[in-house]
């Protein structure tokens, strides 16, 4: 019995995730067909000007707008922002800094401390567990 390899292909929305962009600015013919694993890794390795004038200029999708600005994905609904951004707007957000964006971005940026004060604490906590359990092994 001989097993043969099929392509590992994707529907365009998860290639459109997995390069950043937003799905409805791609060309028809991205949105229309499927892409195979090593397609995908051409676009990335080598990618086409269309590629190259999105992931500049956009529209952005959500999780690259909230990464721009320095907020999470939530923040940018509590913000009102649901719709794609540009890079242009990004911008102006960046230099106009509303109040929300102002507010969203400090509450990042205690979710960061916290994050690694867990972090340091279970390293605490895991070196604590390995020395005892050296010391109970002898």
């Amino acid at each position: 019995m001989t097993s043969h390899q099929t392509t590992q292909t994707m529907k365009p929305a998860t290639a459109a995730k997995k390069l950043g962009v937003y799905l409805e600015a791609t060309p028809a013919e991205f949105q229309e067909g499927v892409i195979s694993r090593s397609e995908l890794n051409a676009l990335q390795a080598n990618p086409p000007e269309w590629l190259v004038e999105l992931r500049r200029n956009g529209p952005h999708p959500r999780p690259v707008v909230a990464a721009k600005l320095g907020i999470s994905i939530s923040g940018l609904a509590r913000g009102g922002i649901t719709e794609p951004l540009t890079t242009e707007q990004i911008d102006a957000l960046k230099n106009d800094l509303p109040e929300w964006l102002q507010k969203e971005r400090a509450t990042q940026a205690e979710v960061r401390k916290e994050t690694v004060r867990i972090k340091e604490k279970n390293k605490e906590k895991n070196e604590k567990n390995d020395a005892e359990a050296r010391g109970t092994e002898r």
